[in-house]
C-alpha cells in the first residue's frame, strides 16, 4: 500500500476516533481554533479532507498558549505548504457542532508552492459550491462570506 494512502487512513482514524472521544469527554473544555480565508477572485482555498468529512478552510486547533494568529499561521504551512505573508482577524464565534470552540477567522495572504498533506488535499472552490460539503461548524464562515459577496 503506498505510504500517502497509509497517512489518509491514518488521518481517518485519528479524527474519528478523536472527534469521538471529545465529545464525550471533554476533558479540556471549549477549544480555541483558528483558521483562514485564502482567496483567490472568486474562489476559495479549502481542504478536501481525508477523513471524509467535507471541506473545511485551512486552519486547526490552537496549542495551549499558542495566540491564534500564531496557530493559523501553523496550520496554514502544515496544511497547504503555504507560507503566511499576512494574517488579519475578521471575526470570533462559538460553535458546538462537533466539539466545543471558540474559532477566530483570519483574512490570510500567502505566497509558496501549494501542496497536500496527511489531513487533505487543498482545493480551489468557487464560493457558491462552499456550503454544500463545508464542515457543519465552518458553516457561519460560509454563510459571511456569501452574505458580503
Amino acid at each position: 500500500m503506498p505510504s500517502n494512502q497509509i497517512s489518509r487512513r491514518a488521518f481517518w482514524v485519528v479524527s474519528h476516533v478523536a472527534l469521538g472521544l471529545y465529545r464525550r469527554f471533554p476533558v479540556f473544555g471549549t477549544l480555541r481554533a483558528a483558521v483562514g480565508i485564502i482567496r483567490q477572485g472568486d474562489r476559495y482555498l479549502l481542504i478536501d479532507r481525508n477523513d471524509g468529512r467535507g471541506f473545511s478552510f485551512p486552519g486547526g486547533l490552537a496549542k495551549p498558549r499558542e495566540s491564534e494568529e500564531i496557530a493559523v499561521r501553523r496550520e496554514v504551512v502544515e496544511e497547504t505548504g503555504l507560507e503566511v505573508t499576512a494574517a488579519d482577524l475578521e471575526f470570533r464565534y462559538f460553535n458546538a457542532a462537533e466539539i466545543p470552540c471558540n474559532i477566530s477567522v483570519f483574512r490570510v495572504g500567502v505566497a509558496g508552492q501549494l501542496r497536500g498533506s496527511w489531513e487533505g488535499l487543498p482545493r480551489w472552490i468557487e464560493s457558491a459550491a462552499m456550503r454544500p460539503r463545508i464542515l457543519k461548524s465552518q458553516i457561519p464562515i460560509v454563510e459571511r462570506i456569501l452574505s458580503s459577496e
